[in-house]
């Protein structure tokens, strides 16, 4: 690890773990996260830690909240269980409190909300219990918005979605633009009176796959004073898997600091091949979602233990170290210290 990446803020704007963790019964909770995740989290030198709630579709739609609400109280206990390390995080002063302690903030965030429908009023309830980031579709259709899986119907946020957006920025939840369908996010743009944040969206012009941002929309987010945190999941940085290296990554970011500015760009991993291999039963190994293979991962890369690579890798590249610290976590921490 270089001095660079020890010295530095190192944020992850998106890691699945929740899902793994909470699958295990919750006495194990605070203990798996301690055995498994924790370690590879200090390793990669992360200070700053999103943590999605992800309902998979088996939940949906009859027990969705029920899900989001034991993923959430999973976050909760994790963090009581592991407190000489890492805390849940409510706003820019608990996350300086942590940092300075050594601790890992962790920020609690929801993808797609399923668990909510049309009730907009609900959002208030998440924002009680910890919620301060979240989207509003995942790949298809939700009460607020499309996903960027149908992308084909050309449709922006519904009544409930732009009450969501106003209610959002009421809060002080951060409106992630990740997932969002082309005309939501014009939509959204449109519409934001506070800077949005893209978790983990990859550069469109690098990989024409409807999960990534146009640079229309990099530099739209990024008008807003938001910030693009950029994937590193293999099938969304090139159409064929041997093509997905640390190399490839380092353009996309290049690519989404150059179109959005040196200050707009962060990383949203997405590290899913543990999570998938963790919670895939034998009978489904194989199985593609939506088209793309779940436990695809650069080498080297399949979790955040290796993050210090991109900070090396950055720097190989000549990229000046000021900038190089906005990209792996500065930039993020700026970002929550202005919303939080």
């Amino acid at each position: 690890m270089t001095s660079l990446h020890q010295r530095a803020v190192v944020a992850d704007t998106h890691n699945d773990l929740l899902m793994a963790v909470s699958a295990r019964p919750p006495e194990q909770w605070a203990s798996f996260f301690r055995e498994r995740w924790l370690p590879q989290l200090v390793e990669g030198g992360v200070n700053l830690q999103v943590l999605p709630v992800y309902i998979e579709d088996d939940y949906r739609p009859e027990g969705a909240l029920r899900q989001t609400l034991r993923m959430i109280e999973c976050a909760h206990v994790l963090a009581e269980g592991n407190a000489d390390q890492v805390r849940i995080c409510l706003d820019a002063a608990a996350i300086d409190r942590a940092l300075d302690e050594g601790k890992i903030a962790l920020v609690l965030a929801m993808e797609s909300m399923p668990g909510l429908d049309a009730d907009v009023e609900l959002i208030s309830t998440m924002h009680r219990l910890g919620v301060r980031v979240a989207s509003i579709a995942h790949f298809g259709r939700t009460a607020l918005a499309d996903g960027s899986g149908e992308d084909a119907t050309g449709s922006g946020l519904t009544s409930h979605g732009v009450a969501a957006l106003a209610e959002m920025e009421r809060l002080g939840i951060v409106f992630d633009v990740s997932h969002l369908g082309a005309s939501g996010v014009a939509h959204v743009l449109e519409l934001a009176t506070k800077p949005v944040m893209a978790t983990h969206s990859a550069a469109r012009a690098l990989r024409d796959h409807h999960r990534n941002l146009t640079d229309e929309q990099l530099r739209g987010v990024a008008g807003t004073g938001g910030v693009i945190c950029v994937n590193f999941f293999a099938p969304f940085l090139a159409e064929r898997e041997e093509d997905a290296t640390l190399d490839r990554l380092l353009d996309h970011i290049e690519h989404v600091a150059e179109v959005a500015g040196i200050d707009h760009v962060g990383l949203g991993p997405d590290f899913i091949r543990e999570v998938m291999a963790d919670l895939t039963r034998p009978c489904c190994e194989g199985v593609t979602y939506r088209g793309v293979d779940p436990r695809a991962a650069i080498p080297g890369l399949a979790g955040p233990s290796g993050l210090p690579m991109v900070t090396e890798g950055l720097l190989g590249r000549g990229l000046p170290e000021k900038d190089v610290t906005k990209i792996i976590g500065g930039n993020v921490h700026r970002f929550f210290g202005d919303l939080l």
